[in-house]
């Protein structure tokens, strides 16, 4: 039986190329869209899918939620609904995957009780790109043996949301193997210490916000005499996040509760 799959942002620059990925899936069907701006139309027309059946868009998720069945909801739309249209989902015993950035760990918290109070799973991903993924496990297994790391995040001008889902998620998950070491106390820093960055877990992140810029992520390491720089940089296109995507979307119902990062569900061993 295939995955009926509903996307949140589904005419979005990032959601309707994973529109058009999970259409293709023999094993996975788009049931419908939601955009604030396209609602009441039809998705096959908006993203040319060259089908006549008709996948409906709507405005708002409670209106999806009554009219259609859905087994998976992928949230990529705004930090400032998404938190309500995952909640919403989960109170509906729907599964979740995350690909919306801006959500910090408060807000994790609350979707964790919600998934576990409703046996829902949730899976949080900062990126889809499984460059990114293999970025942060080589960041991972440097942070174990490298207690002096920071994390430069990179995107263009119009980017709203700082840090990016992407550099929230490597921090987090770098924090878990170690914490960096603070060579100097807040209490005898000089100067502007916002120029230091934000803590994110207790990881300093920078964000770059410049035109030229995509989308890219960087962690730096440093011992004594030795640097060690690991830098993902995104074209741009969405394409790369399609695979990843989709791989979310087949594992989500996996594992019960919330799960942060692609890699989460992903077999590395050689």
């Amino acid at each position: 039986m295939k995955k009926r799959v509903f996307i949140a942002g589904a005419t979005g620059w990032a959601g309707s190329a994973l529109s058009k990925g999970v259409f293709e899936k023999d094993n996975l069907e788009l049931v419908g869209g939601l955009s604030s701006s396209k609602g009441g139309e039809d998705l096959t027309k908006v993203l040319n899918l060259g089908t006549e059946n008709e996948i409906p868009i709507f405005s708002k998720i409670e209106e999806a939620i009554k009219a259609l069945e859905i087994d998976v909801l992928v949230e990529y739309t705004k930090p400032d609904i998404a938190k309500h249209n995952i909640v919403t989902a989960l109170k509906n015993n729907i599964n979740v995957v995350i690909g919306t950035s801006g959500l910090d760990n408060e807000d994790y918290q609350e979707i964790e009780k919600t998934a576990v109070d409703n046996d829902a799973s949730v899976l949080a991903v900062g990126n889809f790109a499984i460059t990114v993924v293999l970025l942060q496990k080589f960041s991972q297994i440097a942070a174990k043996y490298i207690p002096n790391y920071e994390i430069i995040d990179y995107a263009h001008q119009d980017k709203v949301d700082a840090p990016s889902g992407t550099a929230r998620q490597l921090a987090h998950s770098l924090s878990k193997v170690q914490e960096p070491k603070q060579h100097v106390s807040d209490d005898n820093f000089r100067g502007e210490k916002e120029s230091r960055g934000a803590r994110i877990d207790g990881v300093h992140v920078h964000s770059v916000r410049l035109p030229g810029h995509v989308i890219s992520i960087e962690s730096i390491f440093g011992l004594k005499d030795e640097r060690l720089s690991i830098r993902h940089d995104s074209g741009a296109s969405a394409d790369p996040y399609v695979k990843g995507g989709i791989l979310a979307i087949e594992k989500v119902n996996d594992f019960k509760g919330l799960k942060r990062g692609l890699d989460s569900i992903m077999d590395f061993n050689l």
